[in-house]
């Protein structure tokens, strides 16, 4: 049956490959399920770290005297 969902190709080392069909073997998942999950985890992590790099930029900038109180934001 065919997919929706685009495929691609990807050329993997052994040793990687042999270690994601344990993990999908242990998991009784397909190579494809492990693999979509560890990209997706990387997409999350990667994001997470541009963001933080985006506050500690921002913290640099950050000053006490101009900040606003809590009850000056909710007002």
């Amino acid at each position: 049956m065919p997919t929706k969902n685009p495929r691609i190709s990807v050329t993997l080392e052994g040793e990687l490959y042999e270690i994601l069909q344990e993990v999908a073997k242990r998991r009784r998942e397909n190579l494809s399920e492990v693999i979509r999950r560890y990209l997706k985890l990387g997409l999350i992590l990667s994001e997470d770290l541009g963001l933080s790099e985006l506050a500690q930029e921002r913290l640099k900038s950050f000053s006490d005297k101009e900040a606003l109180s809590h009850d000056k934001v909710w007002d």
